[in-house]
């Protein structure tokens, strides 16, 4: 067998600010918290900078990500993208090689909460760690919009406290005189030399690695076109502000030997300004803002981690179990399983070094995610398209895989072996257990011609899907395709044969192309079983060079023609036969367009409607949206009053409405601004929801 298992779909409840929740969560924890001490020793008064660089060399990881998020919204996230890019093999030592990584970076954070915690508190915090895990991990099953609502909770303390921690270390700096806080705290600069700024650089990159874990929840995101790229541009801004400022801030307030040296900076930091705040109160306030960023980074760890074993489940590289979705539709095993070893971590574990080694797999992450895209993108399939393109292609993905194989050498020699062993580890459970099960292949194939022969047809029928389920843009013109369509109202019998060279004919008349050139093109489509039949209708499509933009021709046979669907299996009566054409260069919209097609010809309501239909208007409205389209008679509908006469440029109609077709005495008219309408005129009206409705209500 082949393929994936496909399984259940997880629930579409997150929205962009649970995705700047998830993102930003998961990036403040020891990165801000406990780091820059620690770094400030290696560069000095620079560490601030170090972190503002850092942030620019993420941008193309979250830019990899943001597109190939848009483009295969799937849960599992770098494993998916992975797999489907470059095969089975390297997305089981992505997504084991992650999901390990992710627990051990999960773990760390929910005991890194004691060093704060332990300011006021002398606690076991080993036992509270495996608590707070418990705690999340059944939140978690409860569901992601529990999930996120507890880290929208979590995010929003920290980001308000933060921004009351930045005001009053600036207005401090300030207060003390900026030239001389300059003289005294940032002279020198670079400390410890340009070698020394450049290894803080690699050391605190991994405080913005969070940034993209919201991919492993990208199926439950709703619209994620739009808001997975913001959420993490917007996440992106939000974290690089604040480390910049706030660590340039411990520098401004901090004396150098006592930050170098300190595990709870911001505390001392907030010590140092928040004197005028009762009792302590301002050390207290830079705790719960540490403990809320520790609880969000494991919080999101849970959740992001999770989704790894039950993506790869569903493609049976690991244990079909964790696909399942239990009672509250959440993947309650590969929760389960992402909890214990997260306990286990905790305690078996020297969990602060190791969670700092499966930094550097991070790193390697970020860099195989950048060559998807350029695999992606090179190997042309017409199912890849993304919402969201990644810009300056392909110099910003040739950086990103490049720039972590230095951040990693910069790490040290422990990391690098640490690395090393998951990768192995990884690989032979593939060998072991996975690779028997499957027999997918990735993208590369595609990509390279030579390889031809190894293609894996399933993959852009598996990229069609997505792009079908997700839906039309707000930018696809499917209502103005479907008002303008040629009819053809057929009573007697007719052959398909016949039936294609009249229709490529017709379309090729409308849109001035060369009939025979698109008639041949249907019939290779058909030949090679390209055209969907279901529920009585059947699909032809096709793409051509030359074309302006999507065309369609409705055909309503009253006499049912007899087809096979996609080429094989039983012959099924068909009543509809919608003909699509589309431009060559446009795969994604083509595909979107097609795909909305099939959702009304899926309706079950749809055939009865298509037979009971009198008249073309009345064919084309039932594939229109019906919040999205209005048919006004001139002379007949109070709001057309005084049109008669008038050319259409001198109409006003709400903003978002266009009229995409005139039907005058039987005949179809496209028009354009100097058309002159006519009493008698009937008018197809496209246009958003809100101007449809504002016509409408009018008189």
């Amino acid at each position: 067998m082949s393929g994936t298992t496909g399984g259940q779909k997880l629930r579409k409840e997150l929205g962009l600010y649970d995705v700047y929740a998830i993102s930003t969560g998961a990036m403040f924890s020891s990165g801000f918290f406990l780091l820059p001490g620690l770094a400030a020793a290696q560069t000095g008064p620079s560490v601030a900078l170090a972190y503002l660089v850092a942030a620019l060399f993420i941008l193309p990881a979250m830019f990899a990500v943001a597109e190939l998020s848009t483009a295969m919204p799937r849960a599992g996230g770098a494993y998916y993208f992975l797999d489907r890019s470059m095969g089975p093999l390297v997305g089981t030592v992505g997504g084991l090689g992650t999901w390990i990584a992710l627990v051990l970076k999960s773990a760390f954070a929910l005991v890194g909460m004691g060093a704060y915690v332990a300011i006021y508190v002398d606690v076991p915090i080993g036992p509270v760690a495996v608590g707070l895990t418990i705690l999340f991990a059944v939140i978690n099953v409860v569901g992601a919009k529990e999930t996120s609502g507890l880290q929208r909770v979590l995010v929003t303390a920290l980001v308000v406290i933060m921004a009351f921690f930045i005001v009053q270390g600036v207005a401090e700096v300030v207060s003390a005189g900026p030239t001389a806080v300059v003289d005294d705290r940032f002279t020198p600069f670079f400390a410890f030399g340009l070698s020394g700024f450049l290894s803080t650089v690699g050391l605190v990159f991994v405080s913005y690695a969070g940034l993209t874990k919201v991919a492993s929840v990208s199926e439950e995101v709703r619209n994620p076109d739009r808001n997975i790229p913001l959420g993490m541009m917007l996440s992106l801004l939000t974290a690089s502000f604040v480390y910049a400022v706030g660590v340039f801030i411990m520098v401004a307030v901090l004396p150098a030997d006592e930050l170098r040296a300190d595990l709870t900076p911001v505390a001392s930091a907030a010590a140092a300004f928040f004197d005028w705040l009762p009792g302590g109160s301002g050390v207290a306030l830079m705790v719960v803002a540490a403990i809320a960023a520790f609880a969000s980074t494991g919080n999101a760890g849970i959740l992001s981690a999770s989704r790894y074993p039950m993506a790869m489940a569903r493609d049976r590289l690991v244990p079909s179990r964790f696909a399942q979705l239990g009672r509250f539709h959440t993947p309650t095993a590969a929760i389960a399983v992402t909890a214990v070893a997260m306990v286990g971590a905790i305690l078996l574990l020297d969990i602060a070094a190791i969670a700092k080694l499966a930094s550097a797999f991070q790193l390697l992450l970020f860099s195989l995610l950048c060559l998807a895209v350029l695999i992606m993108r090179e190997s042309k399939i017409a199912g890849y398209d993304p919402g969201f393109r990644s810009p300056l292609y392909p110099w910003l993905q040739i950086v990103g895989v490049l720039a972590p194989v230095w951040l990693i050498a910069e790490m040290g020699q422990m990391a690098i072996l640490f690395t090393l062993a998951l990768v192995a580890a990884t690989v032979v459970w593939y060998f072991r257990y996975a690779k028997p099960r499957v027999e997918r292949s990735g993208a590369i194939f595609h990509t390279f011609a030579r390889f031809g022969e190894r293609q894996y047809g399933g993959l852009d029928l598996e990229l069609r899907g997505i792009v079908k389920e997700k839906g039309l843009r707000e930018e696809d013109p499917f209502d103005e395709v479907v008002a303008r369509a040629v009819v053809l109202d057929l009573n007697g019998p007719i052959g398909f044969s016949r039936l294609t060279s009249r229709a490529s004919r017709a379309l090729a008349e409308a849109a001035g192309l060369d009939g025979e050139v698109v008639e041949a093109g249907f019939r290779e489509e058909i030949e090679a079983g390209f055209v969907p039949v279901a529920n009585g209708a059947a699909l032809p499509h096709l793409r051509v060079i030359g074309l302006a933009r999507p065309m369609m021709l409705l055909v309503r046979c009253r006499h049912a023609l007899k087809l096979q669907a996609s080429g094989s299996g039983p012959e099924q009566p068909v009543h509809a036969v919608l003909f699509l054409l589309s431009p060559q260069e446009e795969p994604g919209q083509h595909l979107r367009l097609l795909g909305h097609l099939a959702t009304h010809v899926d309706d079950p309501a749809f055939l009865d409607d298509w037979l009971s239909a009198e008249g073309e208007d009345a064919l084309r409205a039932t594939l229109l949206r019906e919040e999205r389209s209005l048919t006004l008679g001139i002379g007949t509908h109070p709001s057309t009053e005084g049109w008669a006469g008038r050319a259409l440029h001198t109409i006003a109609l709400p903003d978002d409405a266009l009229i995409a077709l005139v039907r005058r005495g039987g005949r179809g008219i496209v028009p354009n601004g100097g058309t002159v309408l006519q009493h008698g005129d009937h008018l197809t009206v496209i246009g958003t929801p809100q101007a449809i409705l504002t016509l409408a209500s009018r008189g």
